[in-house]
């Protein structure tokens, strides 16, 4: 499967914006976009005449590099959302935070989506009780989080006993049993990215 082994951090730069994909480091002067904020490469200095098309495209690769995925899982996920009832965007957006990997992350359990995902890879993570090492596995309603009995005493796994983890107000999380709960569907006022989902519409319609 393909995979980008290039810096994070050149993607948060090439788009212009915070996609925080690595963890604290994003919310310190480190932040490359705190340093530099210009497109990466020989010619980042430089204007180029923005198109309509180009504005679309940079969209898509906004969210696409946000949650981590590659073109053609994210296209499967707008797919999805097209046959489902209601508006196309917000339901896309939804699949995306109910990824199980994107859940992990807003629990605040894994520091970044990339470090989410790898723990789920790791199989430490159950859903009702039952391991699943999907990053993909969309979660519902209802659905309990947790951590894997035995995974528990890991050192990045005691470290979350006892403190207080800001999340949506979707999910729930009690850091002293490592147990979470699905309370609702996310709705778009809940997702903090900045995205204009209706461009990144356009774009796959045309």
């Amino acid at each position: 499967m393909a995979k980008y082994t290039d810096a994070d951090c050149r993607l948060c730069r090439r788009e212009g914006c915070k996609l925080f994909l690595k963890g604290d480091r994003c919310i310190s002067p480190k932040c490359a976009i705190e340093k530099r904020p210009v497109v990466p490469g020989q010619h980042g200095m430089g204007r180029k005449k923005a198109t309509e098309y180009s504005l679309q495209l940079r969209e898509k690769q906004k969210v696409k590099r946000a949650y981590g995925l590659l073109e053609k899982q994210f296209k499967q996920s707008y797919e999805k959302a097209t046959r489902m009832k209601g508006v196309v965007g917000e339901n896309m957006l939804s699949l995306l935070e109910r990824r199980l990997d994107n859940v992990v992350y807003r629990m605040g359990i894994g520091d970044s989506r990339s470090e989410s995902r790898q723990i789920v890879n790791h199989g430490h993570i159950c859903v009702n009780g039952k391991v699943v090492n999907i990053p993909s596995y969309i979660v519902k309603v209802g659905d309990e989080i947790s951590i894997k009995e035995s995974k528990r005493d890991l050192p990045k796994f005691k470290q979350l006993k006892g403190i207080k983890i800001v999340m949506p107000k979707w999910l729930e999380f009690d850091s002293n049993k490592l147990t979470g709960k699905i309370n609702a569907l996310p709705k778009r006022d809940d997702i903090d990215l900045n995205i204009q989902e209706h461009m990144i519409i356009e774009l796959y319609s045309r």
